[in-house]
Order: structure tokens, then C-alpha cells, then sequence
């Protein structure tokens, strides 16, 4: 009881740098820790859980937008004392706490979003045609460093620029999500609000030199029309048609204005590539999303957690507000640590 207290007020306290000793040892409170229970986590467990703030910075944010675009005004663009410039956006905090059991490791992800996007380019019915939306999921990534190789480890290691070049006047780049050493990955969890997240999974891949991976190799996302992007008109002829939220074809039944079939179709993953299972909630304003996954897949691209590892495994975290490309992330390492049994193993709580 003395040892759950002291890492309590260590969280209570949220102090960087502060630790505590604990069974002889210095608990560092700059880390990720789960503690052991003999049961699934409930409610009741997360809320007395051990908790850590990841604060993720640089992205785009998905706002409604209450005023015109005031940049756009030749006046206030052209007035030096008017103009103020762009800002960065406030980083967003997101909730981590972890529990692991005999089996499994369970991660709770809770963050604020004033949006709550669950849908990727739907189509939406007007009255007479169906057209697509521009609308963008909400979703996050975990990027792990597997094999503990790379210092202060972040997600900046796998972001690098491709295809560089200047020619005159002109130049040209492009970012890419890859490793530099050959032989080296990391692991990456993707979760994507309608994607992945309507059907209770996380993408489960890998990143090395050569760029981005399934663990099962294929694609699971395909294009609810399949001229759709493309320069051909979605369902003309040879175009499949439509498909509604539970896979039957839209025909040509009333439907009221407003009604909306998803724009992409997921096939769900298999083997190595449903590894991660994932429940998620959106509400008042927050999403709460739920992983777990086996401490040790045998997958050989898959990172291992090891309870009483007192090193742990170090992560990045990225997450996109309803965008594909400008998420936010972490700036410095993180790292999870599975604390052994003996350090307050929870029983009873939610069943």
C-alpha cells in the first residue's frame, strides 16, 4: 500500500525529474507505467490508474470557423500594426494510462476535440445525387522503438525528406516516413476514427528503409466508388456501385436528404496484421480510445513488452485532427514501463 501511495503522489505532484525509492530503486515520473492486474481493466480501474501526459505539438487544427477568413482582407493583409501572422497551434495533452496483464497489455488514449471527425470522405445524398464529401477522419499513431536502438528516441527519426532537389530556381521535396539504417524498424499502430476505429482494430505495421508496412502485406482500404479520384465520373458505367455502412448496394429505394454511405470500404486484417484491438467513444468533446494487445505477438516485426523491464520501451506518439499529413506529435522520448507484479498488483475492481 506505502508503494502505490508513494508513485501516487508522484503523479499528484507532476513534477519532472522528481522520483521516489521504491523497493530500493529510483522511480523516474517522466515515463508511461503500467501496473499488473489478474483482470480485464474496467472503469473503475482507468480512473485510479497511473497516469501520463503526452503533450503533442505542430499540427493542424479542426475548428469551426466563426469569422471570415480576416487574413484574405486587403486592408488587415496590407497594415503592419493590424497584421499579427500565423501561430503555432496550442499542443494538445493527451491522456496515456496503461495496465498489462499475464497476457495482455491494455493502453487508454483520452484527449479533447472539439470535433469529434469519424468519417472519410463520405458520400452524402442531396435530394437527387449522391456526392462526396471532404471531410477527414480523426486518428493517432504509436511508433515504437522495437529493437531499443535508437537514442532519445522520437518519431523524427522515421520523418525524413525524399526526392531532393534544386534546379535553378526550382526546388523540389517531399516528406517521407521511412528508416536510413537497412535492417532497422520500429513498430507503428494506426488507428483511424472510421477506418479502423468502426470496426474495433488498429492497423498494425511496420517502417524500415524502404518505407511503410502491414505486417500482413496488402491494402485494407478501398474506395466505396472505384473511379472515385480519378479522372473518370463516379458511378457511370463500369463504376461498382455504392455500398452502405453494412455492405449492401445502394438501390434505388427513397432515401431522405442528408443520408450517408462511408467513402472508403475496410476488409478487416488478418493474422499478424489483427493484432491490436481497439474500442473507442467519442463525447462531450474528448475521445477515449482503448488498446490491448498480446504482451508478445511472436510477430518478428512486432515490439515485446516485458514486465520489470526497468528500461522499458521508448515511443512516439502523432495525432491527426482531420487531417492525413499535418499531425501533431511528440517532441521528446516516452517510454512505457511494465512495472512488476510486486509493485501493487490491482485485483478485484471491474469484471
Amino acid at each position: 500500500m506505502l508503494k502505490w501511495l508513494s508513485l501516487l503522489l508522484l503523479v499528484l505532484l507532476g513534477l519532472t525529474g522528481l522520483s521516489s525509492l521504491i523497493s530500493g530503486r529510483e522511480i523516474a515520473v517522466d515515463r508511461l507505467y503500467a501496473l499488473y492486474l489478474d483482470h480485464v481493466p474496467g472503469q473503475s480501474d482507468w480512473e485510479r490508474a497511473l497516469p501520463r501526459t503526452v503533450m503533442v505539438k505542430g499540427g493542424k487544427v479542426n475548428a469551426p470557423t466563426r469569422l471570415g477568413d480576416i487574413d484574405a482582407d486587403t486592408v488587415h493583409t496590407s497594415t503592419p500594426s493590424c497584421h499579427h501572422g500565423a501561430s503555432m497551434p496550442t499542443p494538445v495533452a493527451v491522456d496515456l494510462r496503461a495496465f498489462y496483464t499475464d497476457r495482455d497489455l491494455y493502453l487508454r488514449l483520452e484527449w479533447a476535440d472539439g470535433t469529434g471527425n469519424s468519417a472519410m470522405h463520405p458520400w452524402r445524398y442531396n435530394s437527387t445525387v449522391w456526392e462526396q464529401m471532404p471531410e477527414l477522419e480523426d486518428g493517432f499513431g504509436f511508433m515504437w522503438d522495437a529493437l531499443g536502438q535508437s537514442p532519445r528516441f522520437t518519431c523524427s527519426v522515421a520523418c525524413h525528406i525524399d526526392d531532393f532537389g534544386v534546379s535553378g530556381a526550382n526546388f523540389h521535396a517531399r516528406n517521407r516516413m521511412k528508416m536510413v539504417r537497412p535492417g532497422s524498424f520500429v513498430d507503428l499502430w494506426h488507428w483511424k476514427a472510421e477506418r479502423t476505429g468502426r470496426f474495433g482494430f488498429v492497423d498494425d505495421r511496420y517502417l524500415d528503409d524502404k518505407g511503410m508496412h502491414g505486417d500482413v502485406p496488402g491494402e485494407l482500404f478501398r474506395p466505396n466508388s472505384v473511379f472515385a479520384g480519378s479522372d473518370r465520373e463516379p458511378f457511370s458505367e463500369g463504376d461498382a456501385p455504392l455500398l452502405d455502412a453494412d455492405g449492401r448496394a445502394i438501390d434505388s429505394r427513397f432515401r431522405l436528404a442528408g443520408a450517408q454511405v462511408p467513402g472508403y470500404l475496410t476488409e478487416q486484417p488478418v493474422g499478424g496484421r489483427a493484432d491490436i484491438a481497439a474500442s473507442s467513444h467519442y463525447a462531450d468533446g474528448r475521445w477515449v480510445v482503448v488498446l490491448h494487445r498480446r504482451l508478445d505477438t511472436a510477430d518478428p516485426h512486432d515490439v515485446i513488452f516485458v514486465p520489470g523491464d526497468e528500461a522499458g520501451v521508448a515511443f512516439g506518439l502523432s495525432l491527426m485532427d482531420s487531417t492525413l499529413f499535418e499531425h501533431f506529435a511528440s517532441t521528446v522520448e516516452e517510454r512505457l514501463v511494465l512495472l512488476p507484479k510486486s509493485t501493487g498488483a490491482a485485483s478485484g475492481g471491474d469484471r
